[in-house]
């Protein structure tokens, strides 16, 4: 459910404060720049020896497992029943995990991107009273976060 100013955001694990596929794409750009230069190794060891050794992987598995989890919820729960569930899973997950798309942890995507990108999606605003509780609650909520030494609310 996503109301008129709600927005998803991509597929994007974190780790270290780091985005996993953003690791992956400058530790691959760094590759090609020293395949192609081999002098380049003295601008990118500075940037590749704040990773220790096993941080690629963890960024690897990062990735798999969540594009892994996303799968299965969209084909057990929102594509339940429907023959066509793995081939819809995959391709919102392939289109909510383009990081070169997206470009940022937070980039907000819209309810109809969300649609177009094969989400099934109900309007918030297409039933008044869910709306008002909605709102209500969730204006509870930031007036808690804003006004008290509360971070999280669970």
């Amino acid at each position: 459910m996503l109301g008129k100013q709600s927005s998803l955001g991509p597929i994007d694990p974190q780790l270290r404060d780091l985005p996993a596929q953003g690791v992956i794409s400058e530790f691959q750009r760094a590759l090609a720049e020293i395949k192609k230069d081999p002098d380049a190794v003295q601008v990118w060891r500075w940037v590749l020896q704040q990773y220790h050794p096993t941080f690629l992987g963890q960024c690897v598995k990062a990735i798999e497992w969540t594009n892994s989890f996303v799968t299965r919820q969209l084909e057990t729960v929102m594509f339940e029943g429907d023959p066509e569930a793995a081939r819809k899973a995959a391709a919102v997950v392939e289109a909510l995990s383009d990081s070169d798309v997206h470009k940022s942890h937070e980039r907000h995507i819209s309810a109809e991107t969300c649609e177009r990108i094969g989400l099934k999606v109900l309007r918030l605003e297409s039933d008044a009273r869910l709306q008002d509780l909605t709102l209500t609650v969730h204006h509870c909520f930031m007036h808690s976060l804003m006004n008290t030494p509360a971070f999280k609310i669970y």
